[in-house]
């Protein structure tokens, strides 16, 4: 099984500069984001290696890519039996295996009731640890394809989930409302990583670099995560320095956050925001009639496509309409970038992946 992709007119950075800007592209940019398992059983059906990334993506279409240094420090976190821990930010997590397969799920949170000195002193790697040369390499062979580039991702600058990670939600919702003074203390160090890294990665790729992507899950499916004075007070000023930085050198700004999440985009917007994602449509105020009619041209759109929909749970032809749907409702409007909502899970038909990506290949072409 192949996907026949539209006909291009464009080169991928073309039509995602284009996207971002409110100027009609050729077709909608594609995104694809998958768990490793679902991605196996896609890349077998359409005859592709699933190790071989940049096949799969040129396959379907996909417009953009990521330029990101990659750690190569010593990791200063304690090692556990049955565990698998991150050497940036210390999280552990475990397999936990389910119907479908299998997740790595966040688990021993080594902050949790922790006392002030060690929140305060944990550890925090310095921007200095990490591959600037690799990034360098995949910038040029990226850029030698005309792809669109970015740096960062949906969780860097994520204040709330990477603090959770290692702390527990519970103490994390709690800290940050009080302004804990040894979680602010951590958070700001960590901060001051990432927006270390952001300027050497933005600096090394100057203008081959697009758009800068950062992230804060703030909604809840029902509504928000925090009040809206508690952003304000507490995170909005950390997400300014990130979106003031990326402004500074002249990129685009992508902001991911899960569930309803439409309460903070006037203020994402006076900040800068130039899009908005993950757009989850079942989620309260998030519906693309919602979203179009009351944040407009002020915004571009990055999801929509539902990975709790009949993406997951109906047939070829329900995808495809969903498809069609979104498509009628975005596309008129513009500024939109078609992507599913999270990555697609393992308990997805892998015919289904297929025909979402044949289905915006044949109806998501401007004329």
């Amino acid at each position: 099984m192949t996907i026949s992709k539209a006909k291009e007119t464009m080169t991928s950075r073309e039509r995602v500069l284009r996207t971002f800007a409110y100027e009609k592209p050729d077709r909608v940019p594609i995104s694809y984001f998958t768990n490793m398992l679902i991605h196996e059983k896609v890349s077998k059906l359409i005859g592709i290696p699933p190790t071989d990334f940049e096949a799969f993506y040129q396959a379907i279409g996909a417009d953009e890519r990521s330029i990101d240094a990659p750690f190569k420090g010593e990791n200063k976190f304690r090692q556990l039996e049955g565990r698998i821990v991150n050497p940036v930010y210390g999280f552990y997590v475990k397999w936990v295996e389910n119907e479908a397969g299998g997740y790595y799920d966040f688990c021993d949170f080594p902050l949790k009731d922790a006392d002030p000195e060690t929140i305060a002193s944990f550890h925090v790697p310095s921007p200095d640890e990490f591959d600037y040369d690799k990034a360098l390499e995949n910038l040029r062979y990226f850029k030698s394809k005309n792809l669109a580039l970015y740096v960062g991702n949906a969780g860097f600058c994520d204040i709330i989930n990477s603090t959770g990670r290692v702390m527990g939600m519970e103490d994390t919702l709690v800290n940050i409302y009080t302004e804990d003074e040894a979680t602010m203390t951590y958070i700001r160090r960590r901060c001051d990583m990432e927006l270390g890294i952001l300027e050497r990665l933005l600096e090394l790729g100057g203008d081959d670099i697009d758009f800068v992507w950062i992230g804060e899950d703030l909604g809840t499916q029902r509504g928000p995560m925090i009040s809206l004075e508690t952003y304000r007070r507490v995170l909005k000023p950390l997400h300014k320095e990130y979106i003031d930085l990326a402004k500074s050198y002249g990129k685009y700004v992508r902001v991911h956050s899960c569930g309803s999440s439409s309460w903070v985009y006037e203020d994402f917007i006076e900040m800068g925001v130039d899009c908005v994602d993950t757009l989850q449509p079942e989620a309260v105020n998030m519906s693309p009639e919602y979203l179009i009619n009351n944040f407009g041209k002020r915004l571009s759109y990055h999801g929509c496509m539902s990975t709790a929909g009949p993406l997951a749970y109906g047939t070829v032809e329900d995808v495809r309409k969903n498809v069609k749907e979104i498509l009628d409702i975005m596309m008129p409007h513009g500024g939109y970038f078609f992507s599913p909502t999270h990555a697609i899970q393992d308990n997805t038909p892998p015919e289904n992946v297929v025909a979402m990506y044949q289905a915006v290949h044949d109806m998501g072409v401007y004329k």
